[in-house]
């Protein structure tokens, strides 16, 4: 497939799929014409690095992970054991993060509690 059928199955944009290209997350075959041309496999491989883009990985952990992420059809395959500190570190980078917005969110709800009028106020308030 051409790289528009590859945006439009994907949702990403062809300057971030060239990008992912230049980062060698992403490998389509060059035609003669010059034309990029994408396999079907590189529409879950897209998704995949999305996926680990919003995690937060950088591109070049991404480039290391891509190729363990073999989907046998029940689960990930198990590979590239020489990963896993590294995998081991993000995870728990992530987990820090959670926590942090979770404590962020609980402060924000405190502040939203304490801050909501009461519904005679509210109504109060409509009528000015």
């Amino acid at each position: 497939m051409r790289i528009g059928e590859l945006v439009r199955r994907t949702g990403v944009r062809e300057r971030l799929l060239r990008y992912y290209e230049e980062q060698d997350l992403l490998h389509p075959v060059r035609r003669a014409s010059g034309y990029r041309e994408y396999s079907e496999q590189d529409v879950g491989r897209v998704r995949n690095i999305r996926t680990l883009l919003s995690a937060g990985l950088s591109t070049a952990t991404i480039a290391g992970v891509l190729p363990c992420m073999v989907d046998l059809g029940n689960g990930l395959a198990p590979a590239c054991a020489d990963l896993l500190p590294e995998l081991y570190r993000e995870r728990e980078r992530i987990s820090t993060a959670i926590d942090e917005m979770t404590a962020t969110r609980d402060v924000l709800d405190g502040i939203i509690a304490a801050t909501v009028p009461h519904a005679d106020e509210v109504a109060e308030a409509r009528v000015r």
